[in-house]
């Protein structure tokens, strides 16, 4: 696959293309969660270990991470703050059985990759988590601008709608938009993941 790595004028001539989806985003409804599954989500969250690249050969980690860290050069210019981001979100989806690839389809489409992203429903962050989860899995102490925070809400979120759906991607995304019923939102998704971040070990 050919990278290309666009200049910040070429970004905003662009960005129509990221735009459109990233305002329709962010709009997971509330709900009632069982006391069971409110309390294994909540554990997911609390767990606070280092972040680090989880693949069983080391050498296939740094491979991923630089050619990650190329693909994602059109989002973002900083490489020590790629580089970062992508231990975060390779960690925190294998933490949560989610492919980490997708993961950054999800975020291309939810944020356009800006972590102080706010939806026009008041979904925050990288992964565009809505304020209500904070009562139901966290607290009201945590900051879902903060990178790795959101990150962890983000991905426990869709592993639980993957398992409310049976491990059925498709409508465990549309769950996560909250727009079940219609495609449009998922296909985007996984769109964005097979398009620019398919990756093979």
């Amino acid at each position: 696959m050919k990278h290309i790595t666009l200049s910040r004028r070429q970004l905003l001539l662009s960005g129509s293309l990221i735009l459109p989806t990233f305002l329709h985003a962010g709009a997971q409804r509330e709900e009632t969660l069982s006391d069971d599954v409110a309390s294994v989500m909540r554990q997911s969250v609390e767990n606070a270990s280092p972040a680090r690249l989880v693949f069983q050969r080391a050498a296939d980690g740094q491979r991923w991470l630089n050619d990650m860290s190329v693909r994602l050069t059109r989002f973002i210019d900083d490489e020590l703050y790629r580089r970062r981001l992508l231990i975060q979100i390779q960690y925190e989806a294998a933490r949560a059985d989610l492919n980490p690839q997708l993961i950054l389809g999800l975020i291309e489409v939810e944020s356009g990759f800006r972590q102080y992203a706010i939806s026009n429903v008041g979904a925050k962050g990288l992964m565009q988590v809505m304020p209500f989860w904070q009562r139901y899995i966290g607290n009201e102490t945590h900051n879902l601008f903060d990178v790795r925070t959101n990150l962890r809400y983000g991905c426990t979120i869709l592993r639980h709608y993957n398992n409310l759906e049976n491990n059925n991607i498709t409508r465990a995304l549309a769950r996560y938009n909250g727009s079940l019923g219609s495609n449009k939102y998922p296909n985007a998704v996984l769109g964005a993941w097979q398009n620019r971040w398919q990756w093979q070990a």
